[in-house]
């Protein structure tokens, strides 16, 4: 008898969950403006004692967000941009710059995704490459790839069935050694933070 109630209970469900998922749909696209800020915490160049540190500009960058919805709950969000400059200085003085490109897949958890106001959280990897590297007119590199970790929390606001605002704000650990002929002189740890506010799509 208790299977039978699960069993019943489970079936009777899967028809509104499959209602709502074909009502609201299973893909998300977002455009966001993405404020990205460093942490700049690099080790300081010339090892423990020394106070010249590299750090990294910060500039808004723009982002396209496509997510799949697994359930009206569960969510992947795989985040792009296209390929972004960044200046390096050392204790304020330009010493070149590098690109790089940080697509990022998170798993996500919302909340409230049947409300016009619907917060989720997110973890997932980030995988940057990194390119174009020319600092101290090429005497330094950088290593050519980055894996971290990424968090991310934000909100959608519904504004009807498909279109919708979106606040966002991510961690994202992003770190390389800078490399010279004689050796690593530091290492970078850019771990930025990234707030970006746009506008989302649901089909």
């Amino acid at each position: 008898m208790a299977a039978l109630v699960l069993f019943l209970s489970a079936t009777a469900g899967t028809p509104a969950l499959a209602q709502q998922q074909t009502q609201e749909g299973s893909w998300l696209v977002r455009v966001r403006a993405a404020h990205l800020n460093p942490a700049d915490k690099s080790d300081p160049v010339g090892g423990v004692g020394a106070s010249n540190r590299l750090t990294v500009d910060s500039k808004t960058i723009p982002e396209i967000d496509i997510s799949y919805f697994f359930t009206p709950n569960w969510a992947a969000e795989l985040i792009l941009t296209y390929p972004q400059k960044q200046r390096v200085a050392l204790d304020g003085n330009d010493i070149g710059s590098f690109k790089h490109l940080p697509p990022t897949l998170t798993l996500q958890y919302h909340f409230t995704p049947e409300k016009t106001f619907s917060p989720y959280v997110g973890a997932g990897i980030n995988y940057t490459r990194l390119s174009s590297v020319h600092l101290l007119d090429g005497a330094a590199d950088l290593e050519s790839s980055s894996v971290g970790l990424a968090l991310q929390a934000g909100i959608d606001y519904k504004l009807d069935r498909n279109w919708s605002l979106n606040f966002d704000v991510k961690k994202i650990q992003i770190r390389s050694d800078v490399n010279t002929a004689a050796g690593t002189i530091s290492k970078v740890k850019v771990d930025p933070w990234l707030i970006g506010v746009g506008v989302g799509y649901r089909f």
